[in-house]
This record gives C-alpha cells, structure tokens and sequence, in this order.
C-alpha cells in the first residue's frame, strides 16, 4: 500500500507540475498577447501621427498654393492695368491735338470720325477727363501755373482751364493745368 501512496503522490505531483507549466504557458501567451496589442496600439498611434502630420502638410501647401495664385492673379490684374495706364498715358498729347482741333473748326470728314473713335476707345477703356472752372482748387489733382488774386473769391479758386485733367480707374495720369484764384 505504501507502494500505492508513494505513487499517487508521484502522480499528484507531477499533474501538479504540469498544471503549473499550463499556467506559466498561459501566462506566457498572455504576455506575448499583451505585448502585441500593445506594439500595435503603438504602431496604430504611430501610423495616426504620421497620417495628421502629412494632413497638416498637405494643408499648408495648398493654403501656400491658393495665395501663389491670388498673389499673381494680383500681380498679372495690376500689370494689365499698368500696361493700359502707359499707353493712355502716351495717347494724351494726341487727345489734346484732337480737341485743339475741334475747337478751331478744324476736324472734318475722314480725319472726325477716326477721332471720334479714337476718343470712343480710350473712354471704353477707363480714361476720364476732369477739370471744371469754376472749382475748388485741390492740389491732388490740379497743377496751378498761373495765380491770380480777386476778393470775389473767399478759397483758391480753379478760374481757367489751361489743360485738362486725365484720370485712370483711381490713377492720375496727368494732373488739369489751371489758373487759380487766389482771395485778396
């Protein structure tokens, strides 16, 4: 009998034993478990960074490449404008010849109508005559050359219209050469 128990106990322990490796070999599927939920959850934030990193990238340089354009849509509208204000610039003295013309009688047949389109065109374009007389003499946009004094005036008073005034869109081509009265 004694036989029997030594036995039994060789058998207890050793499914004792083997109940322990199952359990350390558990454990041990755990950990590893554990270990590659954990290296994944890592590589998943790591992979989330790099996809909000390259986000912002890619955001910043199409905010970088929305102003490249509106700068030189700018850039191209101001040229365009700068172009047209050059050449009106170099069509005035032509103008002038033009209403010199007219004001002697001397614009007729062919030559009137070519003149009245040339005038047409630079109207179209944006180009505006100012300069009345009487006015209020403002230096911006008036060139004094001659000054008279009067007590019929109480202001620097624009009397005479020497030359006219040319405007472009808000640009100043050339200023009205004027007369100004000047209060005693």
């Amino acid at each position: 009998m004694v036989e029997s128990s030594g036995s039994d106990t060789s058998t207890f322990s050793s499914t004792s034993k083997n109940e322990n490796i199952d359990e350390s070999l558990a454990s041990s599927e755990d950990d590893l478990t554990k270990s590659e939920n954990s290296e994944e959850v890592a590589v998943e934030v790591s992979d989330e960074k790099k996809i909000a990193d390259l986000t912002g990238d890619l955001q910043r340089l199409q905010a970088e490449y929305s102003n490249y354009r509106k700068r030189v849509e700018r850039d191209r509208a101001l040229a365009h404008e700068i172009a047209i204000a050059s050449v009106l610039s170099d069509l005035l003295p032509i103008l002038d010849d033009i209403e010199r013309a007219v004001g002697h009688g001397e614009l007729k047949g062919g030559f009137k109508a070519v003149a009245d389109q040339l005038t047409s065109t630079t109207t179209r374009l944006g180009l505006t005559k100012y300069g009345d007389a009487p006015s209020v003499f403002d230096p911006n946009i008036h060139e004094a050359m001659l000054h008279e004094k009067s007590p019929d005036v109480k202001e620097e008073t624009v009397t005479k219209i020497l030359q006219p005034g040319y405007s472009y869109k808000e640009r100043i081509l050339r200023p009205a050469r004027v007369t100004v009265t000047d209060p005693e």
